[in-house]
């Protein structure tokens, strides 16, 4: 478990182990049930959650209908960030779409860990940086790509959700309809897909 999060840190910053010794003892595991809420809309969001096991997704309702914007997979971080950074009520629900395993750290607990590894700062700024890069290009992806093209980026990048995670909310992710989402999914069993190069 500890070497999954270790991996995944090491695209960010090298730690020694004295280094990551300090996130480590910090980090708590937790196990959900599928459809289980991890954080619901209007409470606080208390961890930064890396998936071990599992499928999670984060949604808001408008109107009675489930917007979702992430899901996470094994080696992913999810949780309502705005939440967690701000200590102020959560906008979004964070439900999982299997039995999980997350590897988690309060907002107390990763401030202790800046206070006493600059590395471990460091980290985070990194890692802030990335998701705002990634937030803003798939935002972009949204608005400059029709949906036929967006639908063939997502699962040419992640074709092994096609089998993990319910149509609609793969449609819902993408901003389209189910339908639509069907007809295309229709559409490339007759020819492969390739991700982004």
């Amino acid at each position: 478990m500890l070497e999954m999060l270790r991996q995944y840190i090491s695209g960010y910053v090298a730690l020694t182990e004295e280094e990551f010794a300090v996130l480590g003892k910090r980090l708590v595991v937790r196990e959900f049930d599928r459809r289980q809420l991890l954080v619901r809309v209007g409470e606080v969001e208390e961890y930064l959650n890396f998936v071990v096991k599992g499928l999670i997704r984060m949604y808001f309702l408008k109107g009675k209908t489930e917007m979702i914007t992430n899901i996470a997979r094994e080696g992913e971080l999810i949780s309502s960030s705005s939440s967690f950074l701000s200590g102020k009520p959560s906008y979004y629900n964070v439900e999982t779409l299997e039995p999980c395993t997350v590897l988690s750290i309060s907002r107390t607990q990763l401030e202790r860990a800046y206070q006493e590894s600059p590395k471990i700062e460091k980290l985070g700024r990194l890692m802030t940086t990335y998701f705002v890069l990634q937030k803003e290009e798939w935002e972009l992806e949204c608005i400059r790509l029709d949906t036929r093209e967006r639908f063939l980026r997502f699962i040419g990048n992640n074709p092994e959700l096609l089998t993990r995670v319910p149509q609609k909310y793969l449609a819902s992710y993408l901003n389209m309809k189910p339908e639509t989402f069907s007809r295309l999914k229709n559409h490339i069993k007759k020819r492969p897909v390739t991700g982004r190069p």
